[in-house]
Order: C-alpha cells, then sequence, then structure tokens
C-alpha cells in the first residue's frame, strides 16, 4: 500500500465511524461477520485484511482496518507502512469517530506484551492504545478466544489484561470498556451492547440496528 492508496479510502460522506484494529490473526474479521452478519473476508493466514474494510449503515461508517503485527508472508517494510496508514487514518477522522474497538487475544495478550517490555520495546498494541487515547478516542477492548482461558483462570487472565493497559484490577470495574467475547462461537453480546450504547451516547438511536 502507498499513501496514493490510502486516498482511495476517504468516506467523506460518512457523519460517524466505528473503527475495528488489532494484530494480525486476532479475529477482527469474523467479530465484525457476527456483529454486522456481513459477508466478511476471513481466513486462518495472519494477514489476510491489508487494507481497510468498509461497511455502510445510513450516515454510519464501520472500517475494518488491517491487522498490525507480524503478518506471514508479509515483508517487514510492508507491515511498517501498513501501521503508518493505520495511524494516519486515525489522525484524519478522529473527529467522527465514536469509538475504536480493538480486538485482542485475551489469553496471550499479557505474554506478548511483556515480551516486547522484556526487549525495551514499547509493544505495539499498548503504542496504539495510548495514541488512540491521545486523540480523544472512545476505545473498547475486545477481549476474544476467551472460551480458550481454564474458567478457573479467567479472573487473573482478564486482570492481567487491563494491567497492561494501565486500568487497575479488577477488570470486573471495566465493563463499560472490556468486553470478553468469543467471536468463533458468536458471544458477543456484551461489546454489542456497548457499541449500541455509545450510538445511544450521541443520540443516534437509529443507528443500534446496524449491530
Amino acid at each position: 500500500m502507498s499513501l496514493q492508496d490510502y486516498k482511495s479510502f476517504e468516506h467523506v460522506d460518512a457523519e460517524h465511524e466505528i473503527v475495528f484494529i488489532g494484530r494480525s490473526n486476532v479475529g477482527k474479521s469474523t467479530l465484525m461477520r457476527e456483529l454486522l452478519g456481513a459477508k466478511v473476508r476471513v481466513g486462518k493466514r495472519p494477514g489476510v485484511t491489508q487494507k481497510p474494510n468498509f461497511y455502510e449503515y445510513k450516515d454510519l461508517l464501520i472500517t475494518d482496518m488491517p491487522g498490525y503485527g507480524y503478518m506471514k508472508g508479509v515483508e517487514h517494510a510492508k507491515q511498517e507502512r501498513i501501521k503508518d496508514l493505520i495511524v494516519k487514518y486515525f489522525e484524519d477522522h478522529a473527529s467522527r469517530i465514536v469509538c475504536a474497538v480493538q480486538v485482542i487475544d485475551a489469553k496471550s495478550f499479557a505474554d506478548i506484551v511483556d515480551r516486547w517490555d522484556g526487549r525495551g520495546e514499547i509493544p505495539i498494541d499498548i503504542e496504539l492504545n495510548e495514541f488512540l487515547h491521545d486523540l480523544n478516542i472512545d476505545v473498547i477492548i475486545a477481549a476474544n478466544k476467551i472460551d480458550k482461558i481454564d474458567p478457573k483462570d479467567m479472573d487473573t487472565v482478564l486482570d492481567d489484561v487491563v494491567e497492561r493497559l494501565k486500568m487497575y484490577p479488577p477488570w470486573s470495574g471495566w465493563l463499560d470498556r472490556l468486553a470478553p467475547i468469543t467471536a468463533k462461537k458468536g458471544d458477543v453480546d456484551h461489546l454489542r451492547y456497548l457499541l449500541k450504547n455509545r450510538l445511544r451516547a450521541i443520540k443516534r438511536e437509529d443507528l443500534v440496528g446496524c449491530f
């Protein structure tokens, strides 16, 4: 992708927007298929989505951003360009973005963050999360694949997630910003509830039918 490609991603007629972001292969596209009932391209290979995908409902734009981080078969330079395009997209459209949904793999999130920290680097998940908050964009964390977590470990795993995101445990105190989900099994009700609430907060009851 190039900046010239980026120009074709403008949707200037949209009044409001909700954007989904996350590492490659965390289940963003599967999640959007569950939420929207749309024919969203999904695949097992990381990096299936390499440019934004748009879905429109009245004057609401739903955007599935390319996955960031490791993508099999995609050179490092291109991965960096994709991250730059994500950053530029948010900078250019922050004023119309109702919220961003940052999708994470709940089970592996803390380990990935700690591995980056151990190398003395800022984890990309944390970097983008802080960037969105700097832009005053409301962020919902969709903690996906919770079916892979032993129920007895659930509180510990989710407490680790919120702690890495600089939100004080327990995780249950953040249910307005954190939605444990399993997109592949259709368990997305709490996230759906949060998204509808965000639309009601801007007095757009007419848009909640999107979800």
